[in-house]
């Protein structure tokens, strides 16, 4: 989980590699579902209904065979989504407000990138995702696989190993 830009998707497939796991990015697992792009969705039908299919993909994902799942940034705002990640093993990419906008740049393809509040909504998830995670690792001037090999490392430190969940 983590800001947009934070590196989820990337850092999530390599993690999906070394694990063995299959990786599913929550926001394509959504548009495939849903038939439609994530933006379309928001324009259509705003925000609280995309975290009301995000929150459901969510609980479906994790009900499934283990994986490596990226949270779309937004995920944690939802309560129930933020109580489904209590049981398993969840790690926030921390990246700077500075470094994900140079990261996502004006990528229409994000819906979130044009709102003018958008680092106050930054600010926002930041205490949020700390809460939800049950590690956070930076993100900003390193390459995805040093990420990689930090969470590995940090993974094998824990007594209830990478599985769910992690009562």
């Amino acid at each position: 989980m983590g800001f947009m830009g934070a590196g989820k998707t990337t850092v999530g497939q390599l993690l999906a590699g070394k694990l063995g796991l299959a990786f599913v990015d929550v926001d394509l697992y959504i548009e495939k579902g849903d038939g439609r792009a994530i933006r379309d969705i928001f324009a259509a039908d705003g925000e609280a209904e995309f975290r009301r299919l995000e929150h459901e993909a969510v609980v479906e994902l994790l009900a499934g065979p283990e994986a490596v799942i990226a949270l779309g940034g937004g995920a944690v705002e939802h309560e129930g989504t933020r109580k489904e990640l209590r049981n398993i093993t969840s790690i926030h990419l921390e990246v700077s407000y500075e470094e994900a906008l140079r990261r996502i740049g004006t990528d229409d393809l994000r819906p979130m990138v044009a709102r003018p509040d958008i680092e106050e909504i930054y600010r926002r998830r930041l205490p949020v995702y700390r809460a939800a995670a049950r590690i956070s690792v930076a993100t900003d001037g390193r390459a995805p696989e040093e990420v990689v090999a930090q969470i590995l490392e940090l993974g094998h430190n824990w007594s209830s190993g990478w599985g769910r969940p992690v009562e």
